[in-house]
Formats: C-alpha cells, sequence, structure tokens
C-alpha cells in the first residue's frame, strides 16, 4: 500500500474514499456533526500516524473504524461521558418522550457505551467480536451492551 511508505497523494485518496463512511459513523455516535467532523480528522490524522502499523491492506476499512472508535472514546472520556451502565436510578430520571421517537433522538438516550456498541453492531455491521477488539472491552460487555441498548431502543421506538 502506498500510502503506508508515506504516498501523501495515496493517503488524501483513501481520505476522499472513506471520510463520509468514518463522518457518518462518529455523527451517529456524537450527535452533532460538528463535533463529528473533527473526530473524524483526528481519526485521519492519526490514522496517518499509525499506518505504518497495518499488516494487511486489505483490512484498511475494519482498520479505520477501529481507529475511529479509538477516538471516540478518548474524546468520551476527556467529556468525562459515564461509559458504565446507568443504574436504574439514573435510568428512570431520563425524561420519556410524549411523541413517538425516531432513531437518532433514541440512541440519544443511550449511555454512550450502549450507544457505541449499538452503532457499531447494527449500523457499522462489526460482529461482537471485532467490536470487543475494536474498543478494548470483555466480549461479554459488548453483547451486554448490544442486547440492553437494542432492547431499550425497541421499547423507546415501539411497534
Amino acid at each position: 500500500m502506498l500510502a503506508a511508505l508515506g504516498d501523501d497523494r495515496a493517503f488524501a485518496e483513501l481520505v476522499r474514499r472513506r471520510q463520509s463512511t468514518v463522518r457518518g459513523m462518529l455523527r451517529k455516535l456524537c450527535g452533532d456533526a460538528t463535533l463529528a467532523d473533527d473526530l473524524a480528522q483526528e481519526t485521519f490524522v492519526q490514522a496517518w500516524r499509525t499506518l505504518s502499523q497495518l499488516r494487511n491492506a486489505g483490512a484498511f476499512g475494519g482498520w479505520l473504524k477501529q481507529v475511529a472508535v479509538r477516538v471516540w472514546l478518548q474524546h468520551a472520556r476527556k467529556a468525562k461521558l459515564p461509559l458504565e451502565p446507568l443504574d436504574d436510578a439514573e435510568e428512570a430520571a431520563v425524561p420519556e418522550f410524549a411523541e413517538r421517537l425516531d432513531l437518532q433522538r433514541g440512541l440519544e438516550r443511550l449511555n454512550p457505551a450502549q450507544k457505541l456498541c449499538v452503532v457499531l453492531s447494527y449500523g457499522e455491521g462489526l460482529s461482537h467480536g471485532e467490536i470487543a477488539d475494536a474498543t478494548g472491552w470483555p466480549l461479554g460487555t459488548v453483547k451486554s451492551h448490544v442486547a440492553r441498548g437494542g432492547a431499550r431502543l425497541k421499547q423507546w421506538l415501539g411497534p
């Protein structure tokens, strides 16, 4: 892969081809287009810096998603977003919406860890194992976040 050898034009082409996918995933996670664009830019900066670590050019897409997940997790930690499940008292404090929720509003109600796992699983098509690899979380934790987040979305969105 030419980009891994430092070819600026080759990397620019990779950015052009993959930027909308990365930005779309981050927008689902953030709910804020401006922040998602900033995080996408940081994703590509980190990807450029660490591209030499990629051993299989065919795995670039999945590897880039892992970089984006790490960038989002860094942001979540800096912003002190809760990455642990909410307890029942905290969940009860989330206001109920009178109108039917759309998917984005439903995602916004999930805690950040559940939202990340649900978006990566259903929105990006990653397996639980791939999500565990990307986040560094145990497989059981990922499965729990996907199951609980999916169940909450079904409950909130209705039939």
